[in-house]
């Protein structure tokens, strides 16, 4: 009589982020099938941001998730690094989706994207062994890295303070939330409020090889990298659909693209090269 087999369950991480991945790349399909049906009650600013951001979800997040996950679950520490990377740029993106869209039929869908990637991201979190990240990281050159974030989180935001300051001292409403048809621009609350300072944080932490920022650097380069993405694909949308392109955006924000892909290549490179200790992790 054979012994009985055990089954192997694949984990909650796994199961959540291919349910989140593919529910969202559903959504950006049937968007971009029928733009006047799901954005017609958007802002001529708005539609050709948000069909730029369906296009980098279908073309790269979704691509990258399958392939990071897959990576992952095979046991790769850089891909799960990466990973937790994607899952909070499509938490973050699609808080945007379902508070700054009208409420329309993809709207529970949405929602089911944002729950899922969220908790997809706190169980692939909890995966993670801080003292791995450090035996593979810790004697790695990550100086560049740290002052990469720092820099640009720091521009980053300057620029918003730059449109909201001005506003709130002169009670007047913001030049780029009234173009979206919208109270406050949603993208730069969520940027002030969450991800800007966990990039400055993470930057100042990295340059002191903390286990913890040496764990969310990756992420932070892949969060800017995708922001950067749609922010380049829209004028070409406007331009596809007869308007009248801004093309002064593209060179600042591709540079800050190229910045964060070239330190994202040196910080990968860097786990392959001799693991070693570099002392106490700073504080």
């Amino acid at each position: 009589m054979r012994a009985p087999v055990e089954r192997r369950h694949a984990p909650v991480w796994w199961r959540l982020t291919l349910a989140a991945t593919l529910t969202a790349g559903a959504g950006s399909a049937i968007a971009l099938a029928n733009v006047n049906r799901f954005y017609g009650a958007e802002s001529t600013v708005m539609v050709p941001q948000a069909i730029a951001q369906d296009i980098v979800n279908l073309a790269v997040v979704v691509p990258a998730l399958v392939a990071t996950a897959i990576l992952a679950l095979r046991g790769s520490l850089v891909a799960r690094l990466l990973l937790a990377g994607l899952l909070a740029f499509t938490v973050y993106n699609y808080v945007i989706y379902t508070f700054a869209i009208h409420i329309g039929p993809l709207f529970l869908l949405w929602v089911a994207v944002l729950g899922l990637s969220l908790y997809a991201l706190i169980a692939t979190v909890r995966t993670l062994d801080l003292l791995e990240v450090r035996r593979r990281f810790g004697a790695a050159p990550v100086a560049g890295v740290g002052w990469c974030l720092l820099v640009v989180g720091v521009l980053f935001a300057g620029l918003w303070l730059k449109e909201i300051v001005p506003a709130v001292l002169s009670g007047s409403a913001l030049g780029s939330a009234h173009e979206l048809g919208l109270p406050t621009n949603p993208v730069q609350v969520m940027d002030l409020s969450v991800f800007l300072p966990a990039v400055i944080w993470t930057g100042y932490l990295v340059r002191r090889r903390h286990p913890l920022a040496l764990a969310a650097a990756p992420g932070a380069l892949v969060f800017l990298l995708l922001t950067s993405l749609p922010i380049l694909v829209t004028p070409v949308v406007v331009a596809a659909r007869g308007g009248s392109a801004v093309w002064a955006v593209t060179g600042p924000v591709g540079a800050i693209a190229v910045l964060s892909a070239v330190f994202l290549v040196h910080f990968v490179r860097a786990s392959t090269a001799r693991p070693g200790m570099a002392g106490p992790p700073g504080r």
